[in-house]
């Protein structure tokens, strides 16, 4: 039955009013030129960037712009980015992406604004060469401006070394360990007389992280195919993990787990590969372990594992003040900052040879000169190529060790269901 005119009426009145109001909230919250209005800028992250002061310090400086962090984990970070994408809406206005996950997001440029449009052609030269190539796009698409470079040492826990008889001072312990093989040789003799309850590495996934990144080629070839199956340092690497696996090293935790944390937190281990990122880590999970831990070099010398770009998604509604943001936070001042607060190392060679960077000491790991020993190691660097699936490959190949570790498999067993998995990855 239709309803009476008056009651129409009505609803019709009060309909316009309320899309009057929505308007007039619109406009008073919308883009930078309503009266009285801030832009609002979200920021999806994953991990600790060491951004919080520096969005104090943005904010002080633009009064018109809001910004709010978005973290969550890794993996996590990755998958939801893809589908944001992919369904053209939920994206942050500014995203990191991760080096293992750029080349898959490269691929799709034009779900993201071009920063060589908006002055990032002009940018190029605070990056190292290697680092502004990793993410611009088959067309020349420039999609993401760099943050950090991983790096690569070793950070040991100087009192359980000590307990164990091993050296403490970090030259000596650097001496230990030439090679990976040295490496598990010092953990047998650390096993012999540790502390109750500890092992000598954290996990066998964030060893083998490591050796893969020292390694010519990882993952994949110049071609974008997956050559985990034949590629022979991949195997030699796997092998020497394993092996050390069952000789009882391995704390058997997964990095970026919560029983990972908890692993710091309780001392459960006495090494971990230790990417300059990976300081920030070990403070923000074990405060209370200020002065117990050095950074030592990392066997077979060099190697990265890690580094990450800010991006700007194209269906943002800010992007402009999305993509100044993004150079802001990742200009060779902003990334000094970073590194001496938060331990991420700049990837703007610029700073390589700064006295307040290259002189930089960290009183939590025992006043250890990681400006000198991170800023070599980055000079050192030979850039392996990443393919569109990287970051999933490392996925695999975490969860692989983890059914060894937790003795569901053998080693060889997992390497041969990796190989399979790996090569379902598209």
């Amino acid at each position: 039955m239709r309803p009476k005119t008056r009651n129409r009426r009505i609803r019709l009145i009060a309909g316009v009013g309320a899309t009057l109001v929505a308007l007039t909230a619109l406009s008073a919250c919308g883009s930078s030129g309503a009266a009285g209005g801030k832009v609002k800028l979200s920021l999806g992250l994953f991990g600790n960037f060491g951004y919080t002061d520096l969005i104090k310090e943005y904010q002080a400086a633009h009064p018109d712009i809001e910004i709010t962090e978005r973290t969550a984990a890794y993996s996590d970070h990755h998958k939801n980015l893809a589908a944001h994408l992919a369904t053209g809406a939920g994206a942050a206005d500014v995203e990191a992406i991760d080096t293992g996950y750029v080349a898959q997001f490269k691929a799709t440029p034009d779900k993201f604004v071009d920063l060589n449009t908006v002055g990032g052609d002009k940018l190029k030269d605070r990056w190292l060469a290697w680092k502004w190539a990793a993410s611009l796009g088959k067309g020349g698409q420039q999609i993401g401006y760099g943050t950090d470079v991983g790096g690569l040492a070793i950070c040991y826990r100087r009192d359980m070394f000590k307990t164990a008889g091993l050296p403490e001072d970090r030259d000596a312990v650097s001496a230990l360990w030439p090679t990976w093989q040295a490496f598990f040789d010092t953990g047998k003799r650390f096993q012999e007389k540790a502390p109750q309850g500890v092992k000598f590495m954290d996990g066998g996934p964030t060893v083998l992280n490591a050796i893969v990144g020292q390694a010519p080629q990882g993952y994949y070839d110049q071609n974008d195919q997956v050559i985990v199956g034949s590629n022979p340092a991949l195997r030699q690497g796997w092998d020497l993990v394993v092996d050390a696996v069952k000789a009882n090293l391995s704390a058997g935790l997964l990095y970026s787990t919560p029983q990972w944390n908890t692993g710091f937190t309780q001392g459960q281990f006495a090494t971990v590969t230790c990417p300059a990122w990976m300081m920030t880590k070990i403070k923000d999970q074990a405060p209370d372990t200020a002065g117990k831990w050095d950074v030592a070099a990392v066997p077979g010398g060099g190697g990265n594992w890690g580094g990450s770009y800010l991006t700007v998604p194209k269906q943002g509604k800010h992007t402009k003040e999305a993509a100044e943001l993004a150079a802001w936070l990742t200009a060779p001042e902003q990334q000094a900052k970073v590194f001496t607060s938060k331990g991420l190392l700049p990837s703007a060679p610029s700073l390589y040879d700064d006295p307040k960077i290259t002189g930089y000491t960290n009183p939590f790991f025992n006043n250890a000169p990681v400006g000198k020993v991170f800023t070599d190691a980055a000079k050192k660097l030979n850039p392996q190529y990443q393919g569109p699936k990287a970051g999933d490959v490392q996925t695999e190949f975490g969860n692989a060790m983890q059914r060894v570790e937790q003795g569901k498999q053998d080693g060889a067993a997992a390497w041969d269901q990796l190989v399979g998995d790996v090569a379902k990855i598209k």
